[in-house]
C-alpha cells in the first residue's frame, strides 16, 4: 500500500501519483540486472590487467545509486525545468568535448575521455540526451513563435556535435545522434522532401565513413567476411550463447568472461547468455522493449509537441543503443563499442542514461496545462 494519500499535495506525493510507475520499475529492474552481471563479468577482466578483482564492480556499484538518484531527481522537474537543465547540460558537454580534443586521453586510437578528478569522463555521452531535448524544443517551436529559425538552429547544433564526434573519432555515436535527430525531424511534421533529404544524407554519411575511417572499414569487412579477419570476441560471444542454452551454466560458472577483454562492457550480454541462459536474455530484451514501446505510446498520446518529440527521441535513443549492443554481440551487425544501457560498465554512459530516462519520466507524468514549454 502506498504511503502517499491522493489528498496529499506535497511534491513527493504528487510525483508518486503522476509518475509512470511501470516504466520506473522496468528501468530499476534493468539497473539491478546490470549490477548482478557486473559482479559476475568484471572480476576476471580486472585480474587479467593486474587490478583488484572487484575494481570495476566497485566503481560501477558506487555510481549506480548516484545514477538512480539523478534519474529520480530529474523526474521531478517541470517541462520548463527539463528544458533549462538540457541547455546547461548541452553547453557543458560541448565545452568538455572541445577540451577532450585538446587534453583528452587517447585509447585505442580515439580521444573520447577526459580525466576529471580521477574519473574518466566521456562528455559525448551527455550530448546525446541533451541534444534530443533541445532539438525537440526548436522543432516544436517551429510551429509557434520561433518560426523557421528553430529548424535552422537545431540543424546547426547537430552539425556542431557531429563535427566534434568525428574529430574524436566516434562514427557510431555520430550515426546514433543523427538518427535520433532524424526521427524527431520526421515526427515534427516537416516536409517529406526534407525528410527524404535528411535520410539520404545520413545514409551517404555512413557510406562515406567506410572510405574515410580505416577502423570503420576494417569492422565492416570483418563482419561481411568473418574468415578474412580477427573476429575473436564475436566468435567467443556466440560460443558463450551456445554453451548457456536455455537456462545457463549457473552464476559464476561461465568461462567466456575469462577470455573476453570486453566481457564487462561491450560483450556483457554474452556473459548473461552463458551464465543465465536464453530465457533470462529474452527477459532483458523484453524489459528494454517495454520501456521503448510504453514510452512511445505515452509520447504519441501527448498534445504537447515538445513533450512528444523529446520522449520519442529519448526512447528511440535508449532502444537503438540496446539494439546496437546486443546485435553486435550476436554478430547481426558490425561491432560497435556501445554500452548496453544500465548494464555494461561505464560511468559516463550510466549517468547520461539516467538523466535521459529521468527526463522521459518527468515528461510522461500526468499533468494539467498545455503549451510548448508549459
Amino acid at each position: 500500500m502506498s504511503t502517499f494519500a491522493r489528498t496529499d499535495t506535497s511534491l513527493l506525493s504528487r510525483w508518486w501519483w503522476t509518475i509512470d510507475r511501470w516504466t520506473l520499475a522496468a528501468l530499476i529492474s534493468i539497473a539491478l540486472i546490470g549490477a548482478v552481471l557486473i559482479l559476475a563479468a568484471s572480476p576476471p577482466v580486472a585480474e587479467r590487467i593486474g587490478l583488484d578483482p572487484y575494481y570495476f564492480a566497485r566503481r560501477q556499484l558506487t555510481l549506480l545509486p548516484i545514477a538512480l538518484a539523478l534519474m529520480l531527481g530529474t523526474s521531478l522537474l517541470s517541462i520548463r525545468g527539463v528544458w533549462r537543465s538540457a541547455v546547461v547540460c548541452f553547453i557543458a558537454a560541448v565545452a568538455l568535448m572541445v577540451a577532450t580534443l585538446v587534453a583528452g586521453e587517447e585509447i585505442k586510437g580515439a580521444t573520447r575521455w577526459l580525466q576529471v578528478g580521477g574519473f574518466s569522463l566521456q562528455a559525448s555521452e551527455f550530448v546525446k540526451p541533451s541534444l534530443a531535448v533541445i532539438a525537440a524544443g526548436f522543432f516544436a517551436g517551429r510551429h509557434t513563435e520561433m518560426g523557421k529559425p528553430g529548424f535552422a538552429i537545431a540543424t546547426g547544433m547537430l552539425l556542431v556535435v557531429a563535427a566534434l564526434l568525428l574529430l574524436q573519432p566516434d562514427v557510431g555515436m555520430t550515426l546514433v545522434v543523427a538518427s535520433v535527430w532524424g526521427v524527431q525531424f520526421f515526427l515534427a511534421g516537416l516536409p517529406l522532401v526534407l525528410v527524404g533529404l535528411v535520410l539520404v544524407i545520413i545514409l551517404a554519411s555512413g557510406v562515406g565513413a567506410y572510405f574515410i575511417f580505416p577502423h570503420v572499414q576494417v569492422r565492416i569487412d570483418r563482419f561481411l567476411d568473418p574468415a578474412g579477419g580477427d573476429n575473436y570476441q564475436v566468435a567467443r560471444g556466440l560460443e558463450a550463447f551456445r554453451n548457456g542454452g536455455l537456462f545457463g551454466r549457473g552464476v559464476g560458472e561461465g568461462r567466456v568472461k575469462e577470455v573476453l577483454p570486453d566481457a564487462h562492457a561491450d560483450f556483457i550480454f554474452a556473459v548473461a547468455g552463458e551464465e543465465f541462459g536464453l530465457l533470462v536474455c529474452l527477459a532483458v530484451v523484453l524489459l528494454f522493449a517495454f520501456v521503448v514501446v510504453r514510452g512511445l505510446v505515452r509520447a504519441f498520446g501527448e498534445d504537447n509537441l515538445f513533450v512528444m518529440l523529446t520522449v520519442s527521441g529519448l526512447v528511440v535513443q535508449f532502444g537503438l543503443q540496446a539494439i546496437i549492443n546486443m546485435a553486435s554481440t550476436l554478430h547481426l551487425m558490425p561491432p560497435k563499442g556501445m554500452t548496453l544501457p544500465f548494464i555494461s560498465y561505464g560511468g559516463s554512459s550510466m549517468l547520461a542514461l539516467a538523466y535521459g530516462m529521468g527526463v522521459m519520466l518527468a515528461l510522461t507524468r500526468e499533468r494539467p496545462g498545455k503549451g510548448v514549454l508549459a
